[in-house]
């Protein structure tokens, strides 16, 4: 680390100039990602997806695009048997297929008693509309339109359907990422103000916004060479302007620390690299080593997460490594004014309760696992996938034809229908009278309409009683997978449920393999830094503890709803998006240990001096404890803004990563961790020689450990 502030140092024009001209590029990249992104969340290996885009492509609507559920209440007088509501409901279709490309299934279409209620005065069809569910509000108003005009006066229509619930859980209005990003860094500055108490807060926010800017020139390069989703730009603003604030800050706090312990500038710098500057080094490559690993699972969109992800703490890492020494030799003196704060001493606050904790570790360590105990607990009942509709707010008219359906036998499945595929050659009849036998399925049809057979295949509906959200519908979907396997080959299943399915699938059976890799890696890594096993293992335990109270406190907010209406007018979601865990799992790893790698390796570091736990726990808690709350309060700032971009989905990510900082940064520094180190005491710092050698421990290293060894024993005799 010397020689590389060395070379800064002595090229400073040349580093400046370097970051000047990527950052200028940068911001010109910035207004142009956002448009080669793509908002693909598709699994196109997945037998469900492949079903469901021929659907789509062949008829232009449909596949996994959940249909609207027109519930119909007819006049006094009429019945679903009366003439004019045939033909209206027919002509409906035909106009709404020719004009706005939606395939609609009614009674009319097929003759299915079961779509209507039994005094035949209400009944329930469903349209399909084309592609994605853009203008959402658009096709809700045409389709309803269109089914007034056409059917007898004084006809009511209601329109049901899970994306016409899901449009009723909305997040507020927003500026857009850069509005966010400004108001976050505006919200670090006071922070960092309160750390430095002089203009030198700014330097940190001169790294992060150098470091987000370089970071969307790379991610500009990455979608040359692949697909990357659009996500990717709300996580490199605002998780960007935290990590980058984080390391900066280490690195600058220790340069001042150094500095009031009478080194001159220079020298600072040098001392602050050996210390801070390894420290950041090791926690930007555990935070990269978490993201990087969401690049094993065989999902396109999550592996680009993945690939642009891991740029945050690389670029963070090397821009805060070469910039921030020529920034402190440069203009750093120049920026100690006001100097508020006289010197850099250990916290009296911290070290007191470093004390509490040493003395007292087991009531320490009972305290914090009972509060985080509830907490993981919460996280085993998590719903992944599409909520269910009893989860779902439903106001107004769409609530209205809830109620109908519910009233009048006909089940909410329908809303959730399979849609089978048939090639040419099999008789789609038959098909459908198959699956409608099946357990689980309300009712089957294939209208022998233009809408429903083209290029020579056919689409069979199939309606479930349950919802295929539910684990009763989810059952049927298989029944139904199945049933079709039987059939003459060809025959596909596509629908939101099978997709589901298979992308819980595709998501999850690799996770274990996912973990494996991230904590076999992260264990070297952490070994090797801390110079102990003992230590890696006891930050990966709590580090894992901690991400599943996150999980636990995710749960409770938003699928439990404890919080979310109060916090957001959101109400409960009733589950959690597939790639919401992963996401946040991956970041939360990487991103809470850094807090531990701030503060084990200051402990290692006051172990090595004074060859005492105690004195450890209590000057690397006191030294670091200020600067952790610090940098968690700054990155929490960021999940902040994160959580009010209007897309729910990033509104719970952001309460996952948010609830896990704040956990980690507190029940697990101040309790936990200091507990376990005074209760192993000595141990803790245990490495076997064989595993120092793996590690590339040098032998200067290992020299002044057995110095200071020898030290301690001749003290203790």
């Amino acid at each position: 680390m010397r020689r590389l502030s060395t070379f800064v140092l002595k090229h400073k024009l040349m580093v400046i100039l370097f970051w000047l001209a990527a950052t200028i590029g940068g911001g010109m990249a910035s207004s142009v990602v956002p448009d080669r992104l793509v908002d693909d969340y598709s699994f196109p290996d997945e037998p469900s997806y492949q079903a469901s885009a021929a659907i789509t492509r062949t008829y232009g609507n449909g596949g996994a695009t959940e249909p609207l559920a027109p519930v119909i209440v007819l006049p006094s007088g009429t019945t679903a048997d009366s003439p004019a509501v045939s033909q209206g409901l027919r002509s409906a279709a035909a106009e709404l297929s020719a004009s706005a490309r939606i395939r609609m299934l009614s009674y009319a279409d097929t003759g299915d008693r079961r779509l209507v209620s039994s005094d035949g005065t209400t009944m329930v069809a469903l349209a399909f509309p084309p592609g994605s569910w853009g203008g959402k509000g658009k096709i809700e108003k045409t389709v309803s339109d269109v089914l007034q005009r056409a059917l007898p006066s004084g006809s009511k229509v209601d329109l049901a359907g899970l994306g016409v619930l899901e449009d009723q859980i909305e997040g507020g209005a927003s500026g857009g990422v850069v509005a966010e990003t400004l108001i976050g860094g505006l919200g670090a500055l006071i922070v960092l103000a309160w750390v430095f108490g002089s203009l030198l807060a700014l330097l940190p926010l001169i790294i992060a916004a150098v470091s987000i800017l370089v970071t969307f020139l790379m991610v500009l390069g990455l979608t040359q060479i692949t697909d990357i989703n659009s996500t990717i730009q709300y996580l490199v603003a605002l998780i960007g302007l935290g990590v980058a604030v984080d390391y900066s800050l280490l690195l600058v706090k220790r340069w001042r620390e150094e500095r009031s312990a009478g080194a001159d500038p220079e020298e600072a710098i040098h001392r602050a690299m050996r210390t801070a500057g390894r420290t950041v080094v090791f926690s930007g490559l555990t935070v990269a080593v978490s993201l990087g690993t969401m690049m094993v699972l065989p999902v396109p969109y999550i592996r680009s997460i993945g690939y642009g992800s891991m740029l945050i703490p690389l670029v963070s890492t090397v821009v805060t490594l070469t910039l921030v020494p020529v920034l402190l030799r440069t203009i750093g003196m120049r920026l100690e004014w006001p100097r508020l704060h006289k010197s850099e001493s250990v916290g009296k606050v911290w070290t007191r309760w470093a004390g509490v904790v040493t003395r007292h570790p087991v009531i320490a360590l009972v305290v914090g696992l009972l509060i985080l105990a509830p907490l993981t607990a919460a996280a085993f009942t998590i719903k992944l996938g599409d909520p269910p509709s009893s989860s779902l707010p439903a106001n107004g008219s769409a609530g209205e034809a809830l109620a109908r359906l519910d009233s009048n036998g006909i089940p909410r499945g329908v809303m959730t229908p399979i849609e089978v595929l048939v090639p040419r050659g099999t008789d789609p009849q038959s098909v459908a009278n198959r699956l409608g036998n099946v357990p689980g399925v309300f009712t089957a049809s294939a209208p022998d309409l233009p809408e429903w057979r083209r290029d020579g295949t056919a689409l069979v509906e199939v309606l479930p009683v349950a919802e295929t959200s539910t684990p009763d519908g989810e059952t049927t979907v298989r029944l139904v997978r199945d049933a079709v396997a039987e059939l003459p080959p060809g025959v596909q299943v596509g629908g939101r449920g099978a997709l589901t399915l298979d992308a819980a699938e595709a998501l999850y059976d690799q996770v274990p393999i996912m973990i494996i890799v991230v904590l076999v890696l992260t264990f070297i890594l952490l070994a090797r830094v801390f110079r102990s096993v003992l230590l890696a293992l006891q930050a990966i335990v709590l580090n894992a503890i901690s991400i599943g109270a996150a999980f636990g406190l995710l749960v409770l907010i938003w699928q439990e709803g404890h919080g979310s209406g109060l916090i957001w007018g959101i109400d409960a979601t009733g589950a959690i998006a597939l790639w919401v865990p992963l996401v946040v799992l991956a970041f939360l790893f990487g991103l809470s240990m850094d807090y531990e790698v701030f503060l084990l390796s200051r402990m290692r570091e006051e172990y090595d001096v004074s060859g005492s736990t105690h004195a450890a726990i209590s000057t690397g808690l006191g030294r670091v404890g200020r600067l952790v709350t610090s940098a968690a309060l700054i990155l929490f700032l960021a999940f902040v803004m994160l959580a009010a971009l209007p897309v729910v989905d990033l509104k719970i990510a952001a309460t996952g990563l948010g609830a896990g900082i704040l956990l980690d940064a507190t029940i697990l520094r101040a309790l936990l961790v200091p507990a376990l180190v005074a209760l192993t005491g000595e141990r803790t710092w245990w490495m076997p020689k064989w595993l120092g050698k793996v590690l590339f421990i040098s032998a200067r290293e290992t020299a002044v450990h057995r110095r200071l060894d020898q030290e301690r024993e001749r003290a203790q005799r």
